[in-house]
C-alpha cells in the first residue's frame, strides 16, 4: 500500500520532557519516524509526501483559536525574550475546575496551560510546520482511501491521538485520526469506524467525536485507573446526546498478554461491523510491544502481522496513521508487520 510520509517532522525535535519528575531526553523523537521508513523501504513499500492541504478539515476538528495559538506560538516565545530559541517552554498552570477556559490570558506561559492538558508536550522551532504537514499526510492518505483504495499509511509524527479540539498533549498537537476521519465523511462515507489500538487512550479523539453518531470510536488501551491520560477512557464513557452508543472503551489491565488484548479487539471489531461502517481509521498506536519503555502490554512482533490479518477480516478500507511506540528500533518492524499482515490476508490497496 501507498504510504504518505511527512517530511517535515524533523523540525519538531525538542530535546528533553519531564517524566515522573525528573528531566528526561524525550522519548517522542524524529528517530522513530527514520526507523519505520527505512523499514518501509527496506519491504519494499512506496513512500511519497502528501499533497491534500488538511486545513479545512483542521479547522473542522480543532477550535480556531487553538489552532491560531498553536500556529504562531513560537514567534510569540521568542518576542518574550531572543535566548528563548535555546529553552523550551513548559505550562506550570492550568485553568482547572472552577477556573475560567473562556478568557485567553496575556501571559503566555498561562496561554499555553489553556491549550495543555500536561507539561509532557514540548514545542520546537518546528513543532507547528511538522505537525500540519502530519495532517496533510493524514488528509492525502484518506483520500488516496476516498478515491477507492483500499488502504494507505500515514506514516508521520508527532502523533495525535491525545490532541483534542483545542488542547495539546501526550506529545500530539493536530489530530491526525480525526482530519482523516472526517476527510472520509466530506468525501461521501456515510459512517466511519475509528479504531485505536494504542496502549493509551485516544482521549483527544474521543472528545472531538463524542457527541456524534457517524465516527464511531472505538479503544482498547491501558486501564486509565493506572495509565495515562489517567482522566478519560473508562468503559462508562460510551457518548452523548446523538453520539450515545458511539464510543466504545475498552480497558485493559496493564501487564495484559497477547489472549487477553485480541479477545478484546474482537469485541472491537464486532462493534464496528455493527456500525456498518464504510470506512475504518485506524490510530495505530505500536507501544503495545512487549519491549516498550513506557508501556505495559505485552505483544511481540509475530502479533502485530495477526492485528493486521484482522482487520483486513473487516473487509473496509483502511486508513492507518501512525501514533505512539517508543521502542524505536524495533518501531519499523512492527509497523511493517500490521501492514503485510492486512495485505496478506487480502487487504491489498
Amino acid at each position: 500500500m501507498i504510504t504518505f510520509f511527512n517530511p517535515l517532522h524533523h523540525g519538531h525535535a525538542p530535546a528533553h520532557e519531564f517524566f515522573r519528575g525528573e528531566r528526561v531526553p524525550c522519548f517522542e523523537t524524529p528517530a522513530r519516524l527514520d526507523y519505520v521508513a527505512a523499514a518501509l523501504q527496506a519491504r519494499g513499500h512506496r513512500l511519497q509526501q502528501g499533497t491534500q492541504d488538511s486545513a479545512a478539515v483542521l479547522a473542522q476538528v480543532h477550535a480556531p483559536r487553538y489552532l491560531e495559538f498553536l500556529q504562531t506560538s513560537w514567534a510569540q516565545w521568542l518576542a518574550l525574550d531572543a535566548a528563548n530559541g535555546q529553552r523550551q517552554p513548559f505550562p506550570s498552570v492550568w485553568p482547572i475546575r472552577t477556573l475560567r477556559a473562556d478568557r485567553e490570558p496575556d501571559n503566555f506561559i498561562a496561554r499555553l496551560g489553556l491549550y495543555s492538558m500536561d507539561n509532557g508536550s514540548p514545542l520546537a522551532a518546528g513543532t507547528w510546520a511538522a505537525a500540519k504537514a502530519g495532517a496533510d499526510a493524514a488528509a492525502s492518505a484518506a483520500a488516496h482511501v476516498a478515491a477507492g483504495a483500499r488502504a494507505a499509511f500515514c506514516c508521520t509524527r508527532p502523533p495525535g491521538h491525545h490532541a483534542g479540539p483545542d488542547f495539546m498533549g501526550g506529545y500530539c498537537f493536530l489530530n491526525n485520526a480525526a482530519v482523516a476521519a472526517q476527510w472520509l465523511r466530506q468525501q461521501g462515507a456515510a459512517r466511519v469506524a475509528l479504531l485505536d489500538v494504542d496502549y493509551h487512550h485516544g482521549n483527544g479523539t474521543q472528545s472531538i467525536f463524542y457527541q456524534r453518531a457517524d465516527v464511531l470510536f472505538v479503544s482498547l488501551h491501558g486501564d486509565p485507573r493506572t495509565e495515562y491520560p489517567f482522566y478519560l477512557g473508562h468503559a462508562d464513557e460510551t457518548g452523548s446526546a446523538a453520539g450515545l452508543g458511539y464510543n466504545l472503551n475498552l480497558p485493559l489491565p496493564a501487564g495484559s498478554d497477547a489472549a487477553c488484548w485480541f479477545a478484546a479487539l474482537e469485541q472491537a471489531c464486532t462493534r464496528i461491523a455493527a456500525h456498518q461502517a464504510q470506512a475504518l481509521v485506524v490510530s495505530l498506536g505500536l507501544d503495545t510491544f512487549v519491549g516498550d519503555p513506557i508501556s505495559r502490554f505485552q505483544l511481540t512482533q509475530t502479533d502485530f502481522s495477526r492485528l493486521g490479518q484482522r482487520l483486513a477480516r473487516l473487509g473496509l478500507p483502511v486508513v492507518f496513521v501512525l501514533e505512539g511506540g517508543y521502542a524505536a528500533a524495533e518501531l519499523g518492524s512492527n509497523a511493517v508487520n500490521v501492514l503485510e499482515g492486512f495485505e496478506n490476508q487480502g487487504g491489498r490497496a
